[in-house]
């Protein structure tokens, strides 16, 4: 607590949503998402706790039911994304060369390509019953390994230049094994507050796709139930309820998993300890 305060923040504010969303999985089953159950338009009450929207769906299931579907978007974006960006990293500054010229030129020229654009487009041309949460990920990863390369591949090019490396190679380690045993460990910090990072902006990536229309229709993820508010015209309405929790869940999301990168970051990094200190 006292060494790094923001992880510690993180993490308690994670374990809040877990708790909040067992909780509301004991109160409420999926059946309560569903359309027609419950009148629509409904504000809160005793018997519909976060009132219902224009289908008659209720509120808190689909609170309790769309944050899992939004956060599994987000991980496996996030987690395909700092795969891709890890290995080509680790190869290019590793290895140099050629291969470090193809892949940071690669990687230069897809970062100029709006993404949010070729997100649009992509999302665009896939019609709304073949779009799933995985589909979804699998879109936001095509465009989320550039940033992971350039930073990984940073990291590794000042690594390899350690005496550490060069005792490695002394002592009989090939490069595969200098990269599994030497460097990887000592970047697993790095390498977490950047997964925690990567599912963050996957998840933003998402809500921005989801609040045009072009995500998954029929599954409850908060970015849909944001873009079916606004459709409806729910701030027009003053039907609050309808679009307010989603809102404020996202935005504790993002507080949680920037607190848990900060954190990260801080203990990966030396020369944040200096300042913290």
């Amino acid at each position: 607590m006292k060494e790094n305060p923001i992880l510690f923040i993180g993490l308690l504010m994670s374990i809040a949503l877990l708790a909040t969303w067992l909780t509301g999985m004991i109160i409420s089953d999926r059946e309560m998402a569903e359309p027609i159950s419950g009148p629509p338009y409904a504000p809160p009450s005793s018997e519909y706790l976060l009132g219902t929207d224009a289908q008659g769906r209720q509120m808190l299931p689909l609170m309790v039911w769309g944050v899992p579907l939004t956060l599994r978007m987000g991980l496996i974006a996030g987690s395909l994304g700092l795969l891709i960006g890890t290995i080509l990293g680790f190869t290019a500054g590793f290895f140099g060369g050629i291969i470090d010229t193809i892949i940071r030129s690669l990687s230069d020229i897809v970062l100029t390509i709006p993404a949010l654009a070729v997100l649009v487009v992509v999302a665009s041309t896939i019609s709304a019953d073949g779009l799933s949460v995985e589909s979804m990920a699998f879109i936001i990863a095509a465009l989320a390994w550039m940033w992971p390369t350039r930073t990984i591949r940073s990291q590794v090019l000042s690594m390899r230049e350690r005496d550490y490396i060069d005792v490695a190679r002394l002592s009989g380690l090939n490069n595969f094994e200098i990269i599994v045993k030497e460097l990887m460990p000592n970047l697993l910090p790095y390498l977490a507050s950047s997964f925690v990072g990567a599912v963050a902006a996957a998840i933003l990536a998402a809500i921005g796709l989801e609040a045009l229309g072009l995500g998954p229709q029929h599954q409850p993820t908060l970015g849909m139930t944001i873009f079916w508010a606004n459709y409806f015209g729910a701030v027009m309405s003053g039907w609050w309820w309808w679009y307010a929790p989603p809102i404020v869940l996202l935005i504790w999301l993002f507080v949680t998993l920037y607190a848990i990168a900060a954190g990260l970051d801080q203990w990966a990094n030396p020369r944040l300890k200096k300042v913290t200190q």
